[in-house]
């Protein structure tokens, strides 16, 4: 298992790679599993498969919000909640958490500063408002869902 560290915008970050096999590495971030779907497979001449016994646990939830350090930053994963990504305002996670709270629901109409979400960091409630007024027109993360710094929960149409 190869581990490496990073520091993104001032926050570090333990990041140990797991498995890859073709394009999709297990990564644990923090130690938070993740699933990450790299834009092409590495070149298993110059980087074997790397194979790891799986220990015999429940299978923790894996967040759609993934880092994924292959992909472009304006692409955006698939939400697990909302289904495919919606047009719209996008809403992103200041900071690395947990989801504790979804207060809206897909095609429900929110003001400038309305409260849609509430995610825990570093044992604080933070909540998250709308930065625009609409319709919600996607929810991609949902209650247990943890999230990465950057990571679209939302969108406002």
């Amino acid at each position: 298992m190869n581990k490496y560290q990073y520091k993104v915008k001032g926050i570090d970050y333990e990041v140990e790679i797991a498995e890859v096999e073709g394009n999709i590495a297990k990564v644990n971030v923090n130690g938070i599993p993740f699933e990450v779907e790299m834009q092409q497979p590495i070149n298993a001449a110059k980087h074997p498969t790397i194979n790891v016994q799986k220990p015999v646990i429940a299978p923790a939830p894996v967040s759609s919000a993934a880092p994924a350090p292959a992909k472009k930053a304006d692409e955006v994963p698939t939400g697990a909640a909302g289904g495919a990504m919606a047009s719209g305002t996008s809403i992103k996670a200041p900071l690395p958490g947990t989801i504790t709270d979804v207060k809206v629901q897909v095609g429900q109409q929110v003001n400038t500063g309305d409260t849609v979400l509430v995610l825990e960091a570093m044992k604080m409630q933070n909540n998250i408002e709308a930065e625009t007024s609409g319709k919600v027109t996607s929810i991609l993360v949902k209650p247990g869902d943890t999230v990465m710094e950057g990571a679209v929960l939302l969108t406002i149409g």
